[in-house]
């Protein structure tokens, strides 16, 4: 890679970063979060519906790969909407002729979330039924 590209002539050094800490960069990770979770109310929806899974799976004492998959789901809607807010975010201080350009993206990542819901809903549905079903001994 030139170092046209960085901005410098050859003459003179590209300026580097300095390496951040590992706490800092935990830090603005989770204030990410922060912000994903305090700007879209979509969240208080997922949140819900994670601590109503979170509770079935106490409840009807799921073993330690229910708890896998159960937890794994509740990551993965969480993941999708962080990104999905994130591009929400983004679109926002798009200029408005720029946004007709990039309009889809928005739903492509609004998509993302009902797939990861629908998968997560799926999977609670095959471990708490099974359980129900164990319970009414039905099966």
């Amino acid at each position: 890679m030139s170092t046209e590209s960085w901005g410098a002539t050859n003459d003179e050094q590209p300026l580097r970063r300095k390496p951040r800490r590992w706490r800092d960069k935990f830090r603005e990770a989770f204030r990410g979060v922060k912000r994903g979770v305090r700007g879209h109310s979509s969240f208080s929806v997922h949140f819900f519906c994670a601590v109503v899974a979170l509770a079935a799976a106490v409840a009807l004492d799921c073993d330690y790969r229910e708890w896998c998959l159960v937890i794994g789901c509740v990551g993965l809607v969480f993941t999708a909407e962080l990104f999905n807010s994130s591009i929400e975010t983004l679109f926002r201080g798009l200029e408005p002729e720029a946004r007709d350009r990039v309009y889809g993206c928005l739903d492509i990542a609004a998509g993302a979330v009902l797939v990861a819901g629908l998968t997560s809903a799926t999977v609670g549905g095959v471990i708490f039924g099974r359980k129900l079903l164990i319970l009414f001994h039905v099966v």
